[in-house]
Parts: C-alpha cells; structure tokens; sequence
C-alpha cells in the first residue's frame, strides 16, 4: 500500500513528534514551581480572581479555557476511536465498512496526536510567558 521509503519518514516523524511532545511537557513540569511560588504571593481579595473564578490573570484565564477546549476535543477522539473500533468489528468482513472504519481511526489517531502537541505547545508557551514577572508584567 504505502512505499517502504514513505513508511521510514512516517516513522521518523512520528518519533520526533513523539519526543518533542515529551521534552515540551518536560518542560512545563519543570517550570511549574516556579509559576505555583508567583501565584503564592498575590493577595486573595484580587477583584480579578473573583470575576474569573479564580484565575489570577488573563494569562491563566486564556490558559484554563484553551485546556478545557482541548480536553473536550480530545474526549471526542477517543469517541470517535470507540465509534471507528465498533464499526471495524460490526463489519462482518464488508470492505467498504472496513476502509470507512480504518479512515474514522486513522483520522482520529490523528486528531489525538494534534491535540497532545497542541496541549504541550500552549501549556508550554503561555505558562512561560509569565514566568519572572510581578502582577504589574515588569520583572
């Protein structure tokens, strides 16, 4: 089906993704002392927090909304992986079935693998742009 040329890139792009993905969320373990000892120091009564639900800043507030999105995004790959494996199954050797179910989880894998990058480019990203500054953004 695939050339076996075509086969050996996937595999090496799949292994860097792979290990990218880890080094970023690595990464965003790391910084996290830091960004908890920041938030240890403002002060409870902020207005802010109250009108948020919590969240200190709209760093954080874009941080927890852009998480849930992609929680929700990821619970639906794993929906449509569920849906793509009863397909697979329910096929009772119908090729068409079988192309229709192994599209549904090939994209889906897909999906999953957008998502857990996307997760570690943002967690990444936006946890560190606050890293070493005060509440005033100066550092």
């Amino acid at each position: 089906m695939f050339s076996p040329a075509f086969v050996k890139t996937s595999k090496q792009v799949m292994l860097f993704l792979g290990l990218a993905v880890i080094a970023l969320l690595l990464v965003n373990f790391v910084g996290a002392p830091h960004a908890l000892a920041l938030e240890a120091i403002r002060p409870e009564d902020d207005p802010v927090r109250d009108i948020t639900g919590g969240q200190s800043s709209i760093r954080s507030l874009a941080l927890l909304i852009v998480n849930f999105f992609l929680g929700f995004l990821g619970l639906l790959a794993v929906i449509m992986i569920i849906y793509g494996g009863f397909i697979y199954v329910s096929s009772a050797g119908e090729q068409e079935k079988v192309d229709e179910a192994k599209k549904i989880l090939t994209y889906a894998v897909i999906g999953i693998v957008v998502i857990v990058i996307s997760f570690a480019l943002v967690n990444t990203l936006l946890g560190g742009l606050g890293a070493g500054t005060d509440v005033g953004g100066t550092p």
